[in-house]
């Protein structure tokens, strides 16, 4: 199976589960799956106000800013500064969660898995990566800046387009700029 390209262009605004915003789905599995019944998703979610997060039980989330000075987040009564662009930071789901923007509005990338089927792997990276799908999962390339290509696939990513690879012979991405990359595996499983 061929990579698939996920172009930002081709994205629809939607509100978040509890109206406060609206986030734009890069991918998710099942596709098409209800916020209550998949097993991963990944969006792009621009936060122009002060408050409270969706609940997502059983759900776990990495959020990392890729736009604006940040976020404070109260994570089940804890605050965890959210300042830095590019560094992924892992929470709870379920936990009660509100968030105060630290300098003006931000957009944030989300990757939410549900913990009992998924496990998730995100790391920040520029230069060249190899990139393969672990058995029984996938992986998912988001550019973060304009300037990506795919060796061998005349395929180039601009900002936000991203690369969806599911048990895909791996492929080489090369970035002038910052990627994101998400490795989804089967919880319980290798990876």
């Amino acid at each position: 199976m061929m990579p698939r390209v996920l172009r930002a262009a081709d994205r629809t605004a939607v509100p978040w589960k509890n109206g406060g915003g609206v986030t734009r789905e890069i991918a998710a599995s099942p596709e098409g799956a209800p916020l209550d019944d998949f097993d991963w998703r990944v969006s792009l979610a621009d936060v122009t106000a002060d408050g409270p997060f969706s609940s997502f039980p059983g759900v776990d989330r990495t959020l990392t800013v890729v736009e604006g000075a940040g976020m404070d987040l109260m994570v089940g009564g804890e605050h965890h500064i959210v300042d830095e662009q590019y560094w992924p930071h892992d929470f709870p789901g379920d936990l009660e969660t509100d968030g105060r923007l630290l300098g003006g509005p931000v957009v944030n990338l989300n990757v939410m898995y549900r913990r009992e089927r998924t496990a998730a792997e995100v790391a920040v990276v520029r230069g060249t990566l190899r990139l393969q799908a672990p058995e029984g999962g996938t992986v998912l390339a988001v550019a973060l800046e304009d300037g990506a290509t795919l060796d061998g696939q005349d395929i180039e990513l601009d900002c936000y387009d991203g690369v969806l690879m599911e048990g895909a012979a791996p492929v080489v991405l090369r970035t002038q700029g910052w990627a994101l990359v998400i490795t989804l595996s089967p919880a319980g499983g290798q990876h």
